[in-house]
């Protein structure tokens, strides 16, 4: 070894009897002897002029003993010379996997209150080979969107995307941990994380029913209800309950995790006792009506109209002395008979409803693009209803279909139907159409309008003088 200690690499897992180092000496001259010695000389044996690496099944070499240090003993005529070093460095392969520590939880729990950018969880993989590990988020978890890795090697997850509880109160996401190394085989692992998403107190207070301004995938606006309830003059007032439409006063918490109570100010609003800034506010209408002696009643118990098939999408029933059909309703309540708060309508066992509608006034609507002539339509349980004291009479209408052209004859001879002139009739029709085009009209500049805005911070808070949570 010309004077010199002996310095070598080998890679782990090298199988026994490989060249560790070569001696420059000749060991088989007379009276010279080399030997090993020292505390891992049992990895090492000499081979004529070689040191060969000495493993067995039971003993292989790891580099998590990185270094092997022995002794190369030079002795002459059984005396003693020279004591060379023997130093070496044993290779790291990749041959450990990356595992996650056993501390490392698979489930979170998270406030939906917290801020984008800050760490949601922090994970931890370990390597035998001591390699450096490397975390990545799994695009194809079902909602990796939610989550990134700002630094690769600290195991930091960072939210990305804000929560809401009332959209989504569970996330999944699939972690990786692999080797950070230059050889040809790299091993990874994986983990599945599951978050808990916290109810956080981010919401006003919400009168039911909710009356739906606005919803989509992540947004549901709504307005507070007008609550109606009606009294009686000369009723006892004292300790009555009143009844209202379309349900008891009532608000729930908007934040459905958190049910906080609720305390009720007349005039004023509803309001969180843990947090009286988070408020709602709804209108109570309370109408005293008079004495209701009188059911309105129909004239006729059973009318009698025609109506003529074609293309319009709206044509007015008529009756066979050349006017249009118009129902009447007597209520002795009133003045005349005349009660303005009958509404004419079908009762939920009417038939033939996908056809034909009321009028306010009584006029009764056919789409007569949807009839077939000789069609004879028997109208039940048509229904006029006293819209503030609820009674309500009922009548049959039965409707002819005719052909373009073909003239009227009364089934019961002349004209047995109440009704209004035609040129009334030719009026009311002309009005109708005018109402369906501005219908339709609205219809297409609100979806212009809204078209695209899907955001509702882009048309204005609801509240004004938001809190700062929501």
């Amino acid at each position: 070894m010309d004077g010199q200690d002996v310095f070598a690499a080998v890679r782990e897992n090298s199988l026994s009897g490989e060249v560790v180092a070569e001696l420059m000496s000749d060991t088989t001259a007379d009276g010279v002897r080399w030997s090993l010695g020292g505390k891992d000389a049992d990895w090492f044996f000499l081979n004529e002029r070689n040191i060969r690496l000495n493993t067995t099944p039971d003993k292989i070499l790891d580099r998590e003993g990185p270094v092997l240090v022995a002794e190369l003993v030079y002795c002459q005529d059984d005396t003693l010379q020279i004591v060379y070093r023997i130093v070496v460095m044993i290779l790291n392969e990749n041959d450990n996997s990356p595992v996650f520590a056993e501390d490392t939880v698979q489930s979170f729990v998270i406030s939906e209150l917290t801020p984008v950018n800050t760490i949601a969880f922090t994970v931890h993989a370990t390597d035998a080979d001591n390699d450096t590990i490397i975390y990545s988020i799994d695009q194809t978890s079902p909602d990796a969107e939610y989550f990134k890795v700002d630094f690769p090697n600290t195991g930091e997850v960072i939210l990305s995307k804000p929560l809401d509880y009332e959209t989504k109160t569970l996330l999944t996401v699939t972690i990786h941990a692999a080797q950070e190394m230059s050889t040809v085989e790299h091993f990874n692992t994986s983990i599945n994380i599951t978050i808990t998403v916290l109810d956080g107190d981010d919401h006003y207070p919400q009168f039911v029913p909710c009356n739906l301004l606005f919803q989509n995938e992540t947004s549901c606006i709504c307005t507070s209800p007008v609550y109606t309830a009606n009294i009686t003059e000369g009723e006892e007032l004292q300790d009555i309950v009143l009844d209202f439409f379309p349900s008891p006063i009532h608000a729930v918490d908007g934040d459905r995790g958190l049910s906080s109570p609720l305390s009720y100010a007349i005039l004023s609003q509803a309001y969180q006792d843990d947090d009286p800034r988070k408020y709602s506010v709804a209108t109570v209408l309370v109408r005293v009506l008079a004495v209701n002696q009188f059911s309105p009643e129909f004239g006729m118990a059973e009318y009698h109209g025609f109506v003529t098939a074609g293309q319009n999408i709206a044509s007015l029933v008529n009756t066979y002395g050349n006017k249009v059909l118009m129902l009447h309703v007597q209520d002795q309540d009133f003045n005349h008979g005349f009660n303005p708060m009958i509404s004419f309508t079908f009762s939920p066992t009417s038939n033939h409803t996908d056809i034909y509608q009321f009028a306010r006034d009584g006029f009764l609507i056919a789409r007569a693009n949807q009839l077939k002539p000789k069609q004879k339509h028997v109208l039940e349980q048509v229904m006029a209803i006293d819209q503030e004291s609820g009674d309500a009479a009922f009548t049959t209408v039965v409707v002819e279909v005719l052909n373009d052209g073909q003239p009227p004859h009364s089934p019961l001879g002349g004209d047995h139907l109440t009704g209004c002139t035609v040129s009334r009739a030719f009026f009311l029709t002309m009005m109708f159409m005018t109402v369906i085009g501005c219908i339709l009209s609205t219809v297409m500049w609100l979806k212009k309008k809204y078209k695209g805005k899907r955001d509702p911070l882009e048309r204005g808070c609801v509240a004004q003088g938001k809190h700062p949570n929501v």
